[in-house]
């Protein structure tokens, strides 16, 4: 059995996590952290776990979490540089939801995320913890940087196209659209219900902090030589609790016919357990995914024109935080990858 601790447990990633890790048969939990709930039982917090956690909310402890196998932080940016280092010097492997060890150009971090890195040796080490691109680093790494929910939605989208060098680099446009659990378990009045019922808006149309973390994946997959991947990127908040969906636009390098983009993801994605490449003329739905791991991809070429149309969904908690970090700790401890995560979506 794999010990391990969540750091940073009331949050929707915390409480996602906790979902799916209580009935994971090779996971032992052995705590869950919380400095302003310490003591309040857990299920009291959470009433869908009752009956299936019993353990109390408790002071984040480093000698405590140093006697596990492995720690989640799903803490706040900033907080896990903190306390990683000397959970990692005592053995401890942890996988990190924030973005804090996502991003190599650690200058580029400060800017985006508006604090000084404590520890950018770590970001350094760190595995960006993508598994369709990553498992083998994966596997054997102490230090996961699990990817931002948009992050996780448009790189598995473009993927294919970059790496086989099929479309203009350099012109990459993404209109992803988010629930309002992307934004956090917070108070905030646009996104009371009043606020975000039967509305529709963009956000952060002039940079958004996830847009350096697309890009630096993006042009870890391209060949040696190519026009660096470059990304113009609007969110947008839907009215829903949950889900992403991605929809992305690029110019195709040559007269590639519909069928063979359709082959070429199909080829790219074929022993990938959880992209799920659909069949020509679809149009994948958020609800699809709900509450899953999976990301469904479908292809369009409008018109028959030089422009790729590729749409993305997957669940900001699942695949975009939780769910993904559990199947990079499958990874990790060289269990089943899909262990946990087989469940099939939630509908309606």
């Amino acid at each position: 059995m794999i010990k391990v601790a969540i750091v940073g447990g009331t949050g929707y990633t915390g409480v996602e996590l906790l979902r799916l890790l209580v009935p994971h048969p090779e996971v032992e939990l052995t705590a869950i952290t919380s400095r302003a709930l310490a003591g309040k039982p857990v299920a009291e917090l959470f009433p869908s776990l009752r009956g299936h956690c019993n353990l109390a909310f408790c002071e984040p402890d480093t000698e405590q979490l140093a006697g596990c196998d492995l720690v989640f932080f799903a803490t706040p940016h900033g907080v896990a540089q903190a306390q990683v280092p000397e959970l990692m010097r005592r053995g401890v492997r942890v996988i990190d939801l924030s973005a804090d060890f996502r991003l190599q150009d650690i200058a580029a971090w400060e800017r985006w995320y508006g604090q000084s890195h404590t520890a950018p040796e770590l970001a350094a080490q760190a595995v960006y913890g993508l598994p369709e691109v990553n498992r083998d680093q994966i596997a054997g790494a102490q230090l996961i940087a699990c990817p931002g929910c948009y992050p996780t939605a448009i790189q598995l989208g473009w993927i294919p196209l970059l790496e086989a060098g099929a479309v203009e680099a350099g012109q990459l446009i993404a209109s992803a659209a988010s629930g309002a659990s992307g934004a956090g378990r917070q108070g905030k009045t646009e996104l009371l219900l009043a606020e975000n019922s039967d509305n529709f808006r963009a956000y952060a149309a002039a940079g958004h902090r996830h847009l350096p973390e697309i890009e630096q994946g993006l042009r870890r997959v391209q060949a040696e030589g190519s026009t660096p991947a470059s990304v113009t990127f609007v969110p947008h908040l839907l009215p829903m609790i949950r889900g992403i969906h991605a929809t992305l636009y690029a110019r195709l390098q040559s007269d590639l016919e519909l069928q063979a983009l359709q082959e070429l993801f199909e080829r790219r994605y074929a022993d990938e357990p959880f992209v799920d490449v659909m069949p020509p003329g679809s149009h994948p739905q958020t609800r699809s995914v709900r509450g899953s791991n999976m990301c469904r991809i479908a292809l369009a070429r409008p018109d028959n024109r030089d422009t790729v149309v590729v749409m993305s969904v997957i669940d900001n908690l699942a695949k975009g935080a939780s769910a993904q970090a559990i199947q990079n700790m499958n990874i990790m401890f060289g269990l089943n990858e899909k262990l946990g995560l087989e469940s099939p979506a939630l509908l309606p």
